[in-house]
């Protein structure tokens, strides 16, 4: 990934599309104060130095049927480097699995998994987590309420 400096105009750009991904250039460079064809370079330079990494749509899980959200802590059996690539491996193959994190402290991974139901849950952990050879402990917090989600990173531009 090439090395970029960022500066007031790119992190205006940034937010920008961060929060409307569809914004035309036409749009986004009036909004930062810079005529099309800059905008679109600077835009362009951003995206092939990997700081935007792709476009999305954020779906509502509910309206999709995947109301139940929860976050799994997971222990690993060791620490070895060998122990945490075939997790890996293995976590990636699962669509369930929205995020995972290697972390500090008590427990080796931080999954968030969504699904349908309980059911669903319960046949994840069965047919899929518990099958890990490399998985010593798993403990499961359901969500209740979703407070925060954004997706909007702060960059100190107002």
């Amino acid at each position: 990934m090439p090395a970029i400096n960022l500066d007031k105009t790119d992190l205006k750009i940034l937010q920008q599309l961060q929060s409307n991904g569809r914004i035309s250039n036409a749009e986004l460079a009036d909004t930062v104060g810079l005529s099309p064809s800059p905008c679109l370079r600077r835009v362009r330079a951003l995206e092939e130095a990997g700081v935007l990494r792709r476009y999305v749509g954020l779906v509502d899980p509910r309206a999709v049927g995947l109301p139940i959200s929860v976050f799994v802590n997971v222990s690993l059996r060791s620490q070895e480097r060998a122990s945490l690539e075939e997790f890996e491996q293995q976590i990636l193959q699962y669509r369930e699995v929205m995020e995972c994190y290697l972390m500090t402290g008590g427990f080796d991974y931080m999954l968030r998994v969504v699904v349908p139901d309980l059911d669903s849950y319960q046949r994840f952990l069965a047919d899929k987590l518990t099958r890990i050879k490399s998985v010593a402990n798993i403990q499961s917090s359901m969500t209740l309420k979703q407070v925060v989600y954004k997706t909007e990173l702060p960059l100190g531009v107002e």
